[in-house]
């Protein structure tokens, strides 16, 4: 609420629109979720950001595509505001650590246990890598 004050203060028109959309989506989840107070968990407000940024980075596929890469520089410049609800990214080495670790944890050998690699490695990370990105490494490890 503090940085939508702010962005109304400096009038900043792009940042002000992503958090109202983003309070927007905030509220509705917690609607959903039966909580009458409106507030919904850390956990759950995090995985609604990511939901935002995938939403803006498929818009910006589509406007590229399009031939409309003024749209897509929108987007972009949204992008950046969600992010810094974000924890901080995982390195690629932390990342390939976890997933060592996760493919040892479960005595995996090939990629039909993919699926049981992955659900630990999403604990571990909780969130700050994309799935695409441990999709990548869980198969480069089981491959």
């Amino acid at each position: 609420m503090e940085d939508l004050k702010a962005a109304m203060k400096a009038k900043d028109t792009v940042a002000l629109a992503t958090l109202r959309a983003l309070k927007t989506a905030l509220t509705n989840a917690a609607i959903e979720s039966g909580n009458k107070d409106n507030i919904v968990s850390d956990a759950d407000a995090l995985a609604i950001v990511r939901k935002q940024i995938k939403q803006r980075n498929d818009s910006i596929e589509q406007f590229e595509g399009a031939g409309r890469p003024e749209l897509a520089e929108g987007e972009k410049a949204e992008i950046v505001v969600l992010e810094k609800y974000l924890p901080a990214a995982l390195s690629a080495e932390e990342i390939s650590t976890i997933v060592e670790a996760a493919v040892s944890e479960t005595g995996a050998s090939s990629r039909a246990d993919m699926g049981k690699v992955m659900k630990i490695v999403q604990e571990k990370v909780a969130g700050r890598a994309d799935g695409k990105t441990l999709s990548a490494e869980v198969m480069k490890h089981l491959s």
